[in-house]
């Protein structure tokens, strides 16, 4: 069962919001300063034709009409000039915050625990990178700025109504409860109610991938059926939700409508009334109206964008909530408490010096392409200890798969994992690799919780290497050294050498400027994972976690790899779960895991000897009776 990944408090996103307005201070100045001079502009004419007016009633001459006109054309045209740099310039920092948001939502997805993406499901993530991401795109391009433009130019307009005179500016205030009433009462509904709506088309996603993922199994099943039911549920749902929301605004934006005719005609009227008892001039209750006029536009402007500015709130409040989802184990940040940019990170990110590990030992590990020991580690350099004891771990409450396990892997050795299907090797790695915290018990790294490690951190000291793998759209050389991009074409060069991948690599059209992935040079699975292993070569860390990482090769093909990663696995702590026994032969020590506990553990001869389990496997696996 998937859960959906938490949401960020209002207090959260007017937090972060603030942040990037402080990024960008200069940028929001001249935009402020742009519209508000736009707004000025605008201002002229209604008060020039109320003048006029006035001065025709008073008597006036045709050159004094052609510079009230001369005068009216300068100030649209000097409003549309300032328009258009006040938009350019808004729309330029729009740009730039949303590359910020992008570059920010991919740093907080790529830092989140394996465990954490894998409760959530694909649904919920593959809506906040698109339906999410999208909503905000839209607000940060133009509600922001519209919003911006409509406040200082309704600020504005009844500044200079209010300079007409207060009398005739009174009849606008009729709109004030309308508006009031009717904006609160959306505002403390629409924020839920896109929350729902978009946590609603996540579980439709969520629905959609999985039945598309699974269709072989769908048919082979004839889950159809079933499958149609949970697609018409999930719709159901979206369509509830997204019904709702549209009955806010079908009641919000009528009375907003009501709110916009009713001061012009109160204008009109009171105006009028003043103007016969000579409280106000012919000239004043022209401006009035105008003015009054002219607010409809940036007031149903505001309050439209103010629309679109809760769907991009929810939305960013989804996309910041990936950061408030806790981490594994006892080094988490709390739910709710969404780190913002320029906030503390003490966590190193990958590819920054570190020198304290988890041992408190230095690192001298050598690089790809150094001295003698070409993607080794020299001598004298150790991995910490890893220490699992009293492990417990379950999925599901009250079901342990994991039970009692205590296991001490020594510097350097390397430990192979056996036994049969749904034993519970794969979960032990998991847990021996900090993605998945264990339920009871611990797991430390040079005498130091792993799950208290950053995460960052923590994937510098061990490393989980599976059956699933990725190509990334770009060349060979670009997918090798995403754990160093600073690594040099001969270290890249000597990390393919090590998984015995340079050969291929070399022969591609354009060698490793070869771009791969999708819509690039296609590679076979085999390859896709030499790459995988490359990146690990390349990525150093202490100890291995491998879970079937040759499982795609041909077994001769894998056997010959095996041994071309000897010297790269040497002075590295190294656990491998294999069904291929001749790796369980080859390593330091054998632990056989058989119903949620290791049941025997010493090396390949003692356990054949002993004539237990291990030896039982190794026999049926040379297919001896």
């Amino acid at each position: 069962m998937t859960v959906q990944l938490p949401v960020a408090t209002p207090a959260q996103v007017r937090r972060y919001a603030r942040t990037l307005a402080r990024r960008h201070p200069k940028a929001l100045v001249t935009a402020l300063v742009l519209h508000a001079l736009a707004a000025v502009a605008g201002l002229g004419a209604p008060r020039l034709l109320g003048n006029l007016v006035q001065a025709v009633q008073d008597g006036t001459t045709r050159v004094t009409v052609d510079k009230v006109a001369l005068a009216i054309a300068a100030f649209v045209i000097g409003q549309s000039v300032l328009t258009r740099f006040a938009r350019l310039v808004s729309f330029r920092l729009g740009e730039r915050v949303l590359a910020e948001l992008r570059e920010e939502f991919v740093r907080r997805v790529l830092s989140l625990p394996l465990s954490t993406v894998e409760r959530a499901g694909t649904g919920d993530l593959l809506t906040r990178t698109s339906r999410d991401v999208d909503a905000l795109a839209r607000t940060v391009r133009f509600a922001a700025p519209e919003t911006l433009i409509a406040l200082v130019t309704t600020v504005l307009t009844l500044g200079a109504l209010a300079l007409v005179g207060p009398l005739v500016a009174l009849p606008c205030l009729i709109a004030v409860p309308i508006l009031w009433v009717s904006t609160r009462w959306y505002l403390r509904r629409a924020t839920a109610g896109y929350l729902r709506e978009n946590a609603a088309y996540s579980d439709v996603n969520e629905g959609l991938a999985e039945t598309v993922e699974g269709a072989r199994t769908v048919e082979a099943l004839r889950l159809a059926r079933q499958r149609i039911r949970r697609t018409d549920g999930d719709i159901g749902r979206s369509f509830a939700a997204e019904r709702y929301t549209l009955f806010l605004r079908s009641v919000w934006f009528p009375a907003a409508e009501v709110s916009y005719v009713l001061p012009v005609v109160a204008t009109l009227l009171v105006g009028g009334l003043l103007y016969t008892h000579g409280m106000a001039s012919l000239g004043q209750v022209t401006a009035a109206t105008l003015y009054v006029q002219q607010l409809i536009d940036p007031v149903d402007r505001l309050l439209s964008w103010l629309d679109e500015l809760q769907v991009g709130g929810a939305s960013l409040a989804r996309l910041l909530g990936v950061s408030a989802e806790p981490g594994d184990g006892r080094g988490r940040t709390p739910a709710g408490s969404a780190r913002g940019p320029g906030e503390a990170d003490t966590a190193q990110r990958p590819g920054e010096a570190d020198t304290a590990r988890g041992s408190g030992e230095g690192d001298t590990a050598r690089r790809p392409g150094e001295g003698d020991h070409a993607c080794g580690r020299g001598e004298g350099d150790t991995a910490p200890t890893l220490v699992a004891a009293g492990l417990h771990y379950s999925y599901v409450d009250g079901r342990d798969v994991l039970r009692g396990i205590d296991l001490a892997v020594r510097p350097g050795e390397r430990l192979a994992m056996v036994g049969p299907s749904g034993a519970g090797k794969s979960t032990l790695g998991r847990l021996l690799a900090g993605i998945h915290p264990p339920r009871e018990g611990s797991v430390t790294i040079g005498g130091v919780p792993l799950t208290s490690l950053p995460l960052a951190r923590r994937r510098r000291e061990v490393a989980l290497v599976t059956q699933e793998h990725h190509v990334f759209v770009g060349t060979v050389a670009d997918n090798v050294s995403l754990p160093r991009p600073d690594a040099s074409e001969a270290e890249v060069r000597a990390a393919l050498r090590a998984v015995d991948a340079i050969g291929w690599a070399d022969a591609l059209p354009d060698g490793l400027a070869t771009v791969v992935g999708s819509g690039g040079t296609e590679l076979s699975a085999a390859q896709a994972q030499q790459l995988a292993l490359a990146r690990l070569v390349l990525a150093d860390p202490h100890t291995l976690v491998l879970d079937e990482a040759t499982s795609l090769i041909d077994p001769r093909a894998a056997r010959h790899l095996e041994r071309s990663l000897g010297a790269v696995l040497d002075g590295r702590t190294v656990i491998a779960i294999a069904h291929r026994l001749h790796t369980a032969h080859d390593a330091d020590r054998v632990a056989v895991v058989a119903d949620g506990r290791i049941v025997e553990l010493g090396s390949h001869a003692e356990l054949v000897a002993a004539g237990g389990d291990y030896a039982a496997l190794w026999e049926s696996w040379h297919g001896r009776p």
